[in-house]
């Protein structure tokens, strides 16, 4: 039986409720690309009538073999590239559907890409997880696969939905979000000799298949600007170590200071937090020092968040009296005022590649890794400028304002 949380999404929307057994190859005739697909084939009057099409109908209209038809739905090497594509658009413009417990038996494959959410984790895999989604969807679609999605509550629940997933031939493997430094999905599904493709790059990333923003010199970027405009104190506050993108933006973030000619100071680099309200705190603990930063490079705009919520609460202003940087692109940074500048990666897009690279590495699992950084884009925002205070000039005023902020509460 699936697991309590599991629930299965048909190519053409997340919110189907149709089980993959149903949703199986075809597209829907609501979906948009499969509407502007061009075949030499007339849609069957029985798909019109939503009567069942099959191998023989795809392979009379083709005037191919029914076994060509159908090595070509399932991906086999031996088929021709222009053949297979000839197949699938015929195949989605007459509604084919085949019986997917059937061709799971027969080929031992589902067709099928896994994922996994697991709901304890503090943000629930936000803001990137609805665009993340539409992009496998896409993806999923345009081979003709399908997307199973499981929710977990646990590291060992995850672990087990994975087991029953495949076991039950609902997914051939899967894609992993949101990649973890020691993640215990990669080395239970290696143990399974089970496909995946991260979305992202664990501690041992040169040993698998990842697609990738390389946020590391997006933060070396972000340092190199501020230094340029002036800032000599640039802070740093960044997430929990056990996420893999924690070391990396770190680390791009000593690069850039290096880069600039600047000095690695550890008092300005406050790490393993998971909260707006962790980073506010950890925002009064740097402006309060003697010689404080005039600017701060978070890892996330969730804790970008933060540093706006303690300095709007004591007057500060940002931009001027504080320079802040973040990272995601989230429409959270967008509604911040002054607007924040971070940096972007198009999720949509992310899961795209990420769905097409896993379909791949299940059609030829001999294939070598398959490794892919993208560069993230600057997103400007009145957050940052120009420092308008020198580091012991901003201490004396950080003074006055908590003063007045203690005094009046």
């Amino acid at each position: 039986m699936p697991h309590s949380g599991e629930f299965v999404a048909a190519l053409n929307g997340i919110n189907s409720q149709k089980p993959v057994a149903e949703t199986g190859f075809g597209v829907s005739c609501e979906d948009e690309e499969a509407n502007q697909v061009k075949t030499d084939v007339k849609p069957d009057r029985r798909s019109r009538d939503n009567a069942r099409v099959t191998i023989t109908d795809l392979s009379q209209a083709l005037n191919l073999t029914k076994g060509t038809v159908s090595r070509a739905l399932n991906g086999y090497p031996d088929i021709s590239e222009t053949t297979r594509v000839r197949v699938i658009r015929a195949a989605q413009a007459m509604g084919y559907r085949p019986l997917s417990q059937a061709q799971a038996i027969k080929t031992g494959r589902s067709c099928s890409l896994g994922l996994v959410i697991e709901l304890s984790a503090h943000d629930a895999h936000r803001p990137f997880l609805a665009e993340f989604l539409a992009g496998l969807t896409q993806a999923a679609s345009k081979e003709g696969w399908t997307l199973s999605i499981a929710t977990s509550e646990s590291e060992g629940d995850t672990l087990g939905i994975m087991r029953d997933l495949v076991h039950n031939r609902k997914a051939d493997g899967f894609i992993l979000p949101r990649v973890l430094w020691n993640d215990p999905r990669i080395a239970f599904l290696e143990r399974e000799n089970t496909p995946y493709i991260c979305y992202g790059r664990a501690k041992n990333h040169q040993n698998t298949s990842y697609f990738d923003a390389c946020s590391e010199s997006s933060m070396a970027e972000a340092v190199v600007m501020l230094a340029g405009l002036g800032h000599e104190r640039i802070a740093y506050i960044g997430s929990a170590s056990h996420y893999a993108y924690s070391h990396l933006r770190r680390d791009g973030y000593r690069a850039g200071l290096q880069s600039a000619g600047l000095d690695v100071d550890p008092a300005l680099m406050i790490q393993e937090l998971l909260c707006p309200e962790e980073a506010a705190k950890a925002a009064r603990q740097l402006l309060s020092m003697k010689h404080p930063p005039t600017a701060i490079l978070c890892a996330t705009d969730m804790l970008a968040r933060g540093v706006y919520d303690f300095a709007n609460s004591i007057g500060l202003k940002i931009g001027s009296d504080l320079s802040v940087v973040g990272y995601d692109g989230s429409p959270e940074a967008r509604a911040m005022w002054p607007r924040l500048a971070t940096f972007s990666v198009d999720n949509r897009k992310a899961g795209a590649a990420l769905g097409a690279m896993f379909i791949a590495r299940v059609r030829n699992m001999d294939a070598p890794l398959q490794q892919e950084l993208i560069a993230a884009e600057f997103c400007p925002g009145g957050s940052v400028g120009a420092p308008d205070k020198t580091p012991d000039a901003l201490a004396q005023h950080m003074v006055r304002l908590l003063a007045d902020h203690m005094s009046f509460d």
